[in-house]
């Protein structure tokens, strides 16, 4: 194109910016940058499509783009019709705020994002200057993207590496994008530099991180670690043929990290014993453990724990946790039902896959088919695709309810494609017994659960109906599969080749027993959250299937390995590590685990609104958020609200809360529970003092029975001398007792 003719048009341009957009002109010359692959990936890069800047929902300064550049077509009308001169100036193209502000030759509120000599700017400029062009249409798109090396591992003195990240277009060829990518490592003591080039600091620890590479719509993730200089370093592990040890310990064995040695038999029947039933060993069950000689007892132990009617009772609890089991939506009667169908399923150790299929496919009375409770808290088809797909899939979906994913895959057609499964499923009310009839949220009665014949739902971007659409699988279309779409979608979850589901669940077990997943957080699978232990992963799922999708199998595995049993002491080589499980890593109890176990070690039961006397806390059916609206709440569901105890609102782990807080802190120094534990009748103190238990006979039993171990000589001569000292004995019993239920080593899961 000759000066004279990039000239009139520029002008032209400038004053009617309309021509931009209804313009089919191109520029042909090479130099000219694409819009969609150079001039977008400029915006992104530079930070200026960020949430925080103008790709925020209402922009910045009047400047509103496209979040992460998902809507390039409108970000072109934006920057070509709607600004007009007022941003960019074709007649001279330096004076344009698009360039004079990110290269702070004008004050910009975002500070610096690239130079006057940068590619960035360059290719701004030459963009402007050519008239701000749309592309041809054979102009080809980015279809994938790939960076090299996508796994290395840097070994001391060499802490660097740069990553090139390459993009496949749909013409076939590639290209180089290291200028227009951006790096982002998931460790921030790592520097990335805009080139690509990834850095450790000299440090005497292991270190690894994951980087994501993005590229317009495409994105990647490498995996760099680092390995110290360590002159002499001789692995040194415990001896397993379990193949969970294997990945593990290859892991740690390659980055030069030694793991702890296995903990005790004390320790490891108090951690298997919780992790499994949620509660305590008992006294006798702790002191024959320790004292026998079996070298099979630890396998023998997990076995009877699997076997028992407690690990059924947590499971459960677990279950009820992600379905949301809780009364103000399904009732008091649906509780039950939903609950006691849930439990019948865990004891009979259902394959975990026609478990969640039963649930997706459920359709009948809430009370006669109790899995169709879970669409019963659920009453928009968005809720219900958003809550399938985080707890069967891993897959947070939320995002691209309003716009593509910006952190991962997710587009708005499979948003709505997904969601459009739920789509017809529809309620009839049989009654309604609310006490609040202003709280359409309150249900209390029989419901049906149907599915209607018609009812799809329209994408609001293009404002079509939608198809159904599987997630991250290329299958058949859903529509031409045998059965109603529930029953497709069923049969899609359970099959052992639906690799996401096997994989989240898998991992979802793994969490249960470590307090941290594989993939962490658990329900959120994504490239740019990847596995610490891709290798470990496969293990657990090849497993999974291998087990027949049941839980016990696979939980038998883990709490057999090595890696499970090791211990929370660490080492030179692995103090640092928190997701490498080269130790374990101590946790606080969880609410039921902290309520449960406190009524053990005093020895009497805990009192719950609506539930009979006895009745544990890891039982609890439903959930009463801390009180009912139309009941006084007792005090051991006041308990479990502080503590952390999940209100299932939500179909998410991260409902349930592990923080400590002041109020937990006072709660347990001097709050109810607490005080009316200590003084209740016929409890371990009060039989005590009515008997001929000596202090020593106290000490011991109460030791075994909370802490799984005797005590020491110098805690039994401490705490004799206290119990002398104090002017009534059951004053002294009881700060005893107070003092072990508010230490580290009870409260801790180690």
């Amino acid at each position: 194109m000759s000066v004279l003719r990039v000239s009139v048009f520029c002008l032209m341009t400038l004053l009617c910016p309309m021509l931009a957009h209804e313009s089919t002109t191109v520029i042909a010359d090479d130099a000219v940058p694409s819009f969609r692959n150079e001039v977008m990936a400029v915006l992104t890069r530079s930070g200026c499509s960020l949430g925080t800047c103008h790709g925020n929902q209402n922009g910045k300064g009047g400047f509103r783009i496209s979040l992460r550049g998902q809507d390039p077509e409108s970000d072109f009308i934006t920057l070509t019709r709607q600004l007009g001169a007022r941003r960019t100036n074709v007649l001279a193209p330096e004076e344009s705020l698009l360039l004079q502000k990110p290269s702070m030759q004008v004050p910009h509120e975002g500070g610096r994002r690239f130079s006057l000599t940068s590619h960035e700017y360059q290719i701004l400029r030459n963009w402007i200057a050519a008239g701000m062009p749309r592309d041809a249409d054979s102009v080809p798109h980015v279809v994938r993207l790939s960076v090299t090396p996508s796994f290395i591992t840097l070994e001391a003195p060499r802490n660097s590496v740069s990553l090139e990240a390459t993009a496949e277009f749909s013409d076939g060829t590639t290209r180089n994008v290291n200028s227009l990518a951006v790096f982002e490592s998931s460790d921030p003591s790592v520097v990335v530099r805009p080139s690509g080039e990834i850095q450790f600091a000299d440090t005497d620890m292991a270190r690894h991180t994951s980087v994501t590479v993005r590229y317009l719509n495409q994105q990647t993730v490498a995996r760099v670690e680092y390995v110290p200089q360590r002159p002499g370093f001789v692995f040194q592990a415990p001896a397993s043929d379990n193949p969970i040890d294997r990945t593990v310990f290859g892991q740690l064995q390659r980055l030069k990290i030694d793991p702890s040695p296995v903990c005790d038999d004390a320790t490891f029947l108090r951690r298997v014993t919780l992790d499994v039933t949620g509660l305590l060993p008992s006294e006798k069950d702790a002191r024959e453990f320790v004292a026998s000689t079996d070298p099979h007892k630890r396998e023998r132990l997990v076995d009877r724990l699997l076997a028992s009617s407690e690990y059924t009772d947590f499971q459960a609890l677990r279950w009820a946790d992600l379905l949301r089991v809780e009364d103000k939506t399904l009732d008091s009667k649906g509780v039950e039902v939903f609950y006691q169908w849930i439990r019948e399923s865990v004891a009979s150790d259902k394959p975990l896959n026609q478990f969640c299929a039963e649930v997706v496919e459920a359709r009948g009375s809430t009370y006669s088919h109790p899995p169709t409770n879970f669409y019963r808290a659920l009453r928009t088809p968005e809720e219900r695709a958003e809550s399938a797909a985080q707890v069967f899939l891993g897959i947070r979906l939320q995002c691209a309810r309003c716009h593509n994913h910006p952190f991962d895959r997710w587009t708005q057609d499979d948003y709505y494609g997904w969601t459009n499964f739920f789509a017809r499923i529809d309620y009839k009310i049989l009654e309604n017994r609310r006490r609040d009839e202003n709280d359409k949220h309150e249900f209390d009665g029989e419901q049906i659960v149907v599915l209607k014949d018609k009812g799809d739902i329209k994408n609001p971007t293009t404002g079509k109906v939608v198809g159904l659409r599987f997630l991250g699988t290329s299958a058949a279309d859903p529509s031409a599969l045998p059965g109603d779409r529930l029953q497709v979608l069923g049969q899609w979850l359970s099959d052992p080749a639906n690799d996401r589901f096997v994989a989240t669940q898998a991992n979802r077990i793994w969490y249960q027993l470590f307090g941290i997943g594989v993939v962490d957080p658990i329900d959120d699978f994504r490239n740019t959250n990847p596995p610490s232990n891709p290798e470990l992963l496969d293990v657990l799922k090849r497993e999974f299937i291998d087990g027949g999708f049941r839980v016990r199998p696979l939980m038998s595995l883990i709490l057999n390995s090595k890696t499970y049993q090791l211990s929370s002491e660490g080492n030179a080589t692995n103090g640092h590590d928190a997701v490498l499980f080269s130790h374990t890593i101590p946790r606080r109890l969880t609410a039921e685990q902290m309520l449960d176990t406190m009524a053990q070690a005093v020895d009497v039961s805990i009192r719950f609104g609506g539930y009979p006397e006895g009745t544990r806390a890891v039982q609890l059916a439903g959930v009463r958020n801390g009180g009912h609206r139309y009941s006084r709440p007792e005090a051991g569901d006041r308990f479990l609200a502080l503590f952390g105890k999940p209100g299932r609102l939500q179909t998410c782990e991260c409902e349930r809360t592990g923080e400590t807080t002041l109020a937990q802190t006072m709660e347990m120094v001097a709050g109810s529970v607490v005080t009316e534990l200590l003084k209740e009748s016929g409890s371990r103190i009060d039989r005590a003092v009515s008997s001929s238990q000596t202090t020593d006979e106290f000490v011991t039993s109460l030791w075994w029975t909370a802490l799984s171990r005797s005590p020491t000589d110098a805690e039994l001569q401490s705490m004799r001398e206290y119990v002398a000292s104090a002017k009534d004995r059951r004053d002294g019993l009881q700060d005893i007792t107070w003092a072990v239920l508010n230490s580290n080593e009870f409260l801790l899961r180690r």
